[in-house]
C-alpha cells in the first residue's frame, strides 16, 4: 500500500499547490492582466508568433519540457534511495521548478515574447545579454546531442517504438494544414483519431513491424548514429517550418497520446500498490546505505539535485517558456495553467519514474529468450525462482564495476521494464505494455528534441545579430548549424573509438548546466520584480541555490580525486565545457551583484515602438 500513498499524496499536493501557490504568483505578484496584449496577437505572423488555445498549447508546452529529463534523472537518482528522490521532485517542483518556468514565461510576455537571454540585456545590462545567449547556446548544443542519442538508443533497444514515433508526422502534418484552412474546426475531434491510429501503430510495431535498420543503410556501422542522423534532418525541417503545421499538432496529439499511456500507468500502478503485486518497501530501501554504494560514486550532495534536474527544476524550462510558448499564449490568464501547471504534471510523471523504477522493477525482471524470442522472466541461480522484490532492484542498479558502468540504456530500460510491469498489472499483455512504455519514452524525447531544435535556432539568430554574422540571423542557417553542430557533439567517439557516443559522454554536464541555467532565469526575474518594486524573495532563495549547488556540483567534477583533470587521462572535452559554463556564469553573477544595488525601482528602458500601421488585436478568452 506504500507504493499506492506515495502516489496519491504526492498527486494531492501537486493539486494543492496549484490552486494556493500558483494563484499567489498569479494574482498577487505577477498580477495577471487578462485585458492585457499578449504578442501572440501584437507581432502574429503565423508562423512563430500565433493565438493558441490553452488546451493545444498546453499540449505541445508540456510535451516539449517533459522530455527524456524526468524519466532518466529520477531514473538515475533512486540509486541513492527513493526517499530522498521524491522529496526534492516533489518540493522541488512546487516551489522551485513550477515557480521557475511561470516566472520565465511571464517575463516573456510582457516582453513582446523576447527570449530570456534577450530580456536580461535590457533588464541587467547588454553584456549579461551575450553571455546569457552563449550560455543558451552551450546548453541547448548538450540537450540537441543527448536528446538525440536517447532517441536513437530506444529505437536501438526497442524496435516495436520506432513505427508509432514517425508515423506521427504526416499525421500532424495532414491535421495542421486541415486545422489551418478551417481555423473554426476544433483540433480535438482529429488529434483523438490520430491517436487511435497511434495506437494502432504500437500494436502493429509489436507484433508485426519492429523496424530494424538493415546493415547496409548504417552510417559507422552503428544504429544509433544512423538514427541519430535522420532525427537531426527531421529536426531541421521541424524547425523552419511555421508552428501550427507540425509543432503545434504533433505536440497535440502527442500530449493525448501520452496522457493515455500515462494513464494505463497510473491505473497499472494503483491496481499493482492495492493488491501488494508492487511493494515500494520490499523493493528499494528508502535511503541507501553508504556501504552498499561504490566508492567512486558522486556524494548524495549535490548530485542528487542536478541527477534529477527536469524531474524538479529544469533551466531548459525557461527557453520552451520564453521561446515559444510565449509566442503562442492567447491570453494572460492562460500563463498558469499552461507554464506552472504543465511543471507540475511532469513531476507527477518524475513521482511516477521513481515509483516505476523502485516498486515497478521490484515486481520482477525479464528478458527475451534467445531461442524463442519470448519475454521470459529472468530466474535467481541460487533459488531456481524469479528474481523479485530487493533483488529485483538491486540486480537492475547493479555497479559492482563501479558508477562508471551506470549508464544511460541501463536507467532508461529501468523506467520501460518497471512501467510495463505495471501497465500489465491491468492484464495487458507484457510485449504489449514495454511497447506502451518504450513509445511513451520516444514521444517525450522527440517533442522536445524539436522544440529544442527551433530555440537553438532563436538563440543563434539572436547571437549573430548582434554579432553582426548576417548569414546567420536567416533562419535556415541558424536551424543549419544548430543540427549540424547538435550531430556533430552526438558523433564524437568515446575512448575505444565507438561513434556516437558524444551525447553520453556529456551526459554529466547536462544535470550542472541545466541548473545553472535556471538559476541565471531566475536572476532575470528578481532583476524584473525588484525594477518594479515588488517582492522577490520567493525567486532570490532559488536563484542562489540554483547557482551554488551546480557550480559546486562541475567543480567536484573536475577536480575531486579522480575527477575529469585530477586523472591519468584528464577529460578535457568535459573540462573545457565545464570551465567555459563556469566562467561565462561567474561573469553574469558578478555584473548582476554590481548592478542590483542601484535598479531597486527603477524601471528598465522601455521597448522602441512597433512600426505598424495595422490595429492591434487584443486578446480574449
Amino acid at each position: 500500500m506504500l507504493t499506492l500513498f506515495v502516489a496519491v499524496f504526492s498527486f494531492f499536493a501537486f493539486i494543492v499547490a496549484y490552486n494556493t501557490y500558483g494563484s499567489w504568483l498569479s494574482k498577487r505578484i505577477f498580477q495577471i492582466d487578462p485585458k492585457a496584449i499578449v504578442p501572440s496577437h501584437e507581432l502574429r505572423d503565423d508562423v512563430d508568433f500565433v493565438p493558441t488555445s490553452r488546451q493545444v498549447l498546453f499540449g505541445h508546452h508540456f510535451t516539449s519540457i517533459a522530455g527524456t529529463g524526468p524519466i532518466v534523472g529520477p531514473a538515475i537518482a533512486v540509486f541513492w534511495g527513493w526517499l530522498p528522490a521524491l522529496l526534492w521532485v516533489v518540493l522541488g517542483s512546487i516551489f522551485v521548478g513550477a515557480v521557475h518556468d511561470f516566472g520565465a514565461l511571464f517575463v516573456s510576455l510582457r516582453n513582446r515574447g523576447q527570449t530570456i537571454g534577450e530580456v536580461a540585456g535590457r533588464l541587467i545590462n547588454p553584456r549579461v545579454r551575450i553571455l546569457f545567449l552563449f550560455v543558451l547556446f552551450f546548453a541547448l548544443t548538450i540537450v540537441l546531442a543527448i536528446f538525440g542519442l536517447v532517441i536513437a538508443i530506444i529505437f536501438s533497444l526497442y524496435p516495436e517504438s520506432v513505427l508509432s514515433v514517425w508515423i506521427a508526422m504526416p499525421i500532424a502534418i495532414a491535421i495542421g494544414i486541415y486545422v489551418h484552412r478551417n481555423p473554426q474546426v476544433s483540433l480535438l475531434v482529429p488529434s483523438l483519431i490520430a491517436v487511435a491510429i497511434l495506437y494502432v501503430s504500437v500494436y502493429l510495431g509489436v507484433y508485426y513491424m519492429p523496424l530494424v535498420l538493415p546493415k547496409s543503410v548504417l552510417i559507422f556501422d552503428s544504429a544509433v548514429v544512423t538514427w541519430t542522423a535522420l532525427l537531426m534532418v527531421y529536426c531541421f525541417f521541424a524547425s523552419v517550418l511555421p508552428v501550427w503545421l507540425l509543432l503545434q499538432p504533433r505536440d497535440y496529439v502527442n500530449s493525448h497520446q501520452l496522457v493515455v499511456a500515462l494513464v494505463l500507468l497510473v491505473a497499472g500502478l494503483a491496481v499493482a500498490g492495492w493488491t501488494g503485486k508492487a511493494d515500494l518497501a520490499a523493493s528499494t530501501p528508502a535511503i541507501v546505505d553508504s556501504a552498499n554504494i561504490p566508492a567512486d560514486a558522486p556524494p548524495i550532495m549535490p548530485f542528487l539535485f542536478i541527477t534529477i534536474a527536469c524531474g524538479a527544476c529544469s533551466g531548459f524550462h525557461c527557453l520552451v517558456s520564453s521561446g515559444t510558448s510565449s509566442k503562442q499564449i492567447n491570453n494572460e490568464e492562460d500563463a498558469q495553467f499552461v507554464s506552472y501547471g504543465s511543471m507540475l504534471m511532469e513531476g507527477a510523471l518524475a513521482v511516477l519514474v521513481i515509483l516505476a523504477c523502485c516498486a515497478g522493477v521490484g515486481m520482477g525482471r525479464f528478458a527475451k529468450d534467445a531461442e524463442t524470442g519470448m519475454l521470459v522472466p529472468i530466474i535467481d541461480t541460487a533459488t531456481g525462482l524469479p528474481i523479485v522484490g530487493e533483488a529485483a532492484w538491486r540486480s537492475r542498479y547493479s555497479v559492482a564495476d563501479g558508477w562508471a558502468s551506470f549508464k544511460l540504456p541501463q536507467t532508461v530500460g529501468a523506467f520501460v521494464e518497471g512501467g510495463a510491469n505495471f501497465v500489465s498489472a491491468l492484464g495487458m499483455p507484457l510485449p504489449l505494455s514495454i511497447g506502451i512504455i518504450s513509445v511513451l519514452v520516444a514521444c517525450f524525447a522527440a517533442t522536445t528534441l524539436d522544440s529544442a531544435t527551433r530555440l537553438q535556432r532563436y538563440v543563434i539568430q539572436e547571437l549573430a545579430g548582434s554579432l553582426k554574422v548576417k548569414p546567420l540571423e536567416n533562419k535556415y542557417g541558424a536551424t543549419l548549424l544548430a543540427v549540424s553542430l547538435g550531430s556533430l557533439v552526438a558523433m564524437i567517439p568515446n575512448a575505444a573509438g565507438e561513434y556516437g557516443k558524444g551525447g553520453l559522454i556529456l551526459w554529466p554536464l547536462f544535470g550542472a548546466t541545466n541548473q545553472l541555467l535556471a538559476g541565471l532565469a531566475f536572476m532575470v526575474l528578481v532583476f524584473f520584480l525588484a525594477r518594479r518594486g515588488k517582492p522577490f524573495l520567493f525567486a532570490l532563495i532559488p536563484a542562489v541555490m540554483m547557482s551554488i549547488v551546480p557550480a559546486y556540483a562541475l567543480c567536484w567534477n573536475m577536480f575531486h580525486t579522480g575527477g575529469w583533470l585530477n586523472r591519468d587521462q584528464p577529460d578535457y572535452l568535459l573540462s573545457g565545457f565545464g570551465v567555459v559554463i563556469l566562467a561565462l556564469q561567474a561573469w553574469m553573477i558578478i555584473e548582476c551583484l554590481i548592478l542590483f544595488p542601484r535598479v531597486k525601482g527603477i524601471l528598465e528602458e522601455a521597448l522602441p515602438p512597433l512600426q505598424r500601421s495595422a490595429k492591434v488585436e487584443v486578446a480574449s478568452k
